[in-house]
């Protein structure tokens, strides 16, 4: 036991050095999950079929305590049909298709909030859903988007505020979207319609409000690149007309940050990122949580070789929530009802591969470790008592597959 607390000990030493220095989002997500967003005019009265495809296989081991390991192998698919009539506007229509091996039914929706939700079940061997994009440029920094979204990671929101795996099991973001490009600043703003209701309906309407800020301070590709995120999430529960009977909620997440990268360009390191973070929480109405208001800082260091990425974090907190992030980074416990842990902490580290085909093809291998210190836990039935530290980690393989099929040119 002496020897395990040494090495934990040095372990976590190293960690927090290398985390102290101050990345934005991992590579490998941005790299296997993002979806180009920019119309090419040139492709004018051409009609195509598309197919865009996730495939997957994600472990999380955790302590109970903190919130349950479970296992996701499967893919999602979509296929859509794709026309631009004219230069600056972009039609798309289909559907979106997500399996798990081994499943024989599925929930009415998708995962997509760590608080319970309605799972009415269906007998369908396979969860769909309408897939629908209108998108209009109109001019080059300004894009319009209605219908399915250009959401998940292609927010750039931080791995606090956003778990990257919704993208993989997560229903598409629907609703209103606007994208503003310049070249100091990347804007992206848009609202998440996550439950639609009538006249007398049973549930609560609900919609998630999003704005992801990046601020340039130079050229991406100087030697030694400045940059500042401000992001705001939030979610309302409501509505006049249903029949549930429920309190309004409306809860909010926000981050404010500076990151570095320093483009080395040497044929072994390629480049170190450096980025720190603070988060805040706010519930601004409702009881949906046992916590009111919390904050949180995340610091965070990678470098690039090649293909591969190293990476450290450091995370700590107080009474913080996060509504779509990992559990991993909120106080409360995912097993013990209104249990929350008194300043948690957590260093992580981890290694990725990524390697690029061709655009819209891609293969990503990673691994976290993360390890929480020992700390107090909060319970309503137990009181307050300690916790002692605990170890969690993760391992996943993402490939992703997005061919095009010319129909015809108009």
């Amino acid at each position: 036991m002496n020897s395990r607390g040494n090495y934990t000990g040095l372990l976590g030493f190293f960690i927090l050095m290398l985390s102290e220095i101050g990345t934005g989002n991992a590579q490998i997500f941005e790299k296997t999950f993002r979806t180009e967003y920019r119309i090419d005019s040139l492709k004018k009265k051409q009609l195509s079929v598309e197919i865009d495809n996730i495939s997957f296989f994600r472990n999380i081991e955790s302590p109970n305590i903190i919130v349950s390991g479970y296992t996701l192998p499967g893919f999602w698919l979509q296929a859509k049909t794709v026309y631009y009539p004219e230069p600056n506007i972009r039609l798309e229509g289909g559907v979106h298709t997500l399996w798990f091996w081994g499943a024989d039914y599925y929930p009415s929706f998708a995962y997509s909030t760590l608080s319970n939700w309605y799972d009415g079940r269906s007998k369908h061997v396979v969860h769909a859903y309408p897939f629908f994009r209108a998108q209009v440029a109109l001019s080059k920094q300004i894009n319009i988007i209605l219908g399915s979204l250009y959401g998940g990671v292609n927010h750039k929101l931080v791995e606090p505020l956003y778990n990257p795996e919704l993208h993989m099991i997560a229903d598409p973001e629907t609703g209103m979207q606007l994208l503003y490009d310049t070249k100091w600043l990347h804007f992206d703003t848009w609202i998440n319609w996550e439950t639609f209701i009538y006249k007398m309906d049973t549930k609560q309407e609900t919609f998630s409000f999003g704005a992801s800020a990046l601020f340039k301070c130079n050229r991406p590709e100087s030697t030694f690149h400045v940059y500042f995120p401000f992001q705001i999430l939030a979610q309302h529960r409501g509505g006049q007309i249903d029949t549930a009977n429920l309190p309004v909620q409306t809860m909010l997440n926000g981050v404010a940050g500076v990151g570095l990268d320093w483009h080395i360009r040497h044929k072994v390191l390629k480049n170190i990122h450096l980025e720190f973070d603070m988060l805040g929480y706010y519930q601004h109405a409702g009881n949906l949580w046992p916590l009111k208001r919390g904050y949180g800082s995340y610091s965070s260091a990678s470098a690039d070789l090649k293909n591969f990425r190293v990476k450290a974090a450091y995370w700590k907190c107080n009474d913080f929530i996060s509504m779509y992030g990992n559990p991993l980074f909120g106080a409360p416990s995912m097993s013990q009802e209104d249990a929350y842990f008194l300043y948690p902490k957590m260093y992580s580290l981890g290694g990725e591969y990524v390697r690029t085909f061709a655009p819209g093809y891609a293969l990503g291998i990673d691994f976290d470790f993360q390890f929480r210190p020992s700390c107090n836990i909060n319970s309503p039935t137990s009181g307050i008592y300690s916790v002692q530290a605990k170890t969690c980690y993760s391992f996943g393989v993402y490939l992703r597959l997005n061919p095009s099929f010319l129909i015809k040119t108009f």
